[in-house]
């Protein structure tokens, strides 16, 4: 596993000058809540024909930074996207909230779980 810190300003370019989608399959959008009510943030892709060849892009957020959106390069992301918007209450661009919460459901229910 190769685990790469980018920052948000170059995300985009990093992904688009590493993502090559005949050799590479992108698995999600991660969130994980950090102390002090940071968040970092995970693009992860594994190698297609390589066992746990697999690398991470990720960067630490506060919770008012807007995450830039990869949807226009990988389409998919859309769903993970969306998911981490649910989970930690952040901001991705393009990407809507109440894909997976309820109306009455907590907010952010992940933002909290620091480790």
């Amino acid at each position: 596993m190769q685990k790469i810190e980018v920052s948000l300003e170059s995300i985009r370019e990093d992904i688009k000058e590493f993502y090559n989608e005949k050799e590479w399959h992108f698995l999600t959008v991660n969130g994980v809540a950090l102390k002090d009510e940071k968040i970092e943030i995970q693009w992860i892709f594994s190698k297609y024909d390589a066992k746990n060849e697999i690398v991470i892009f990720y960067t630490e957020i506060n919770k008012d930074d807007v995450v830039p959106s990869v949807v226009d390069m990988i389409p998919s992301a859309m769903i993970s996207q969306r998911e981490v918007v649910d989970m930690f209450g952040v901001v991705v661009e393009g990407s809507e909230k109440g894909l997976y919460l309820d109306e009455d459901s907590m907010t952010a229910p992940l933002s909290g779980c620091a480790l």
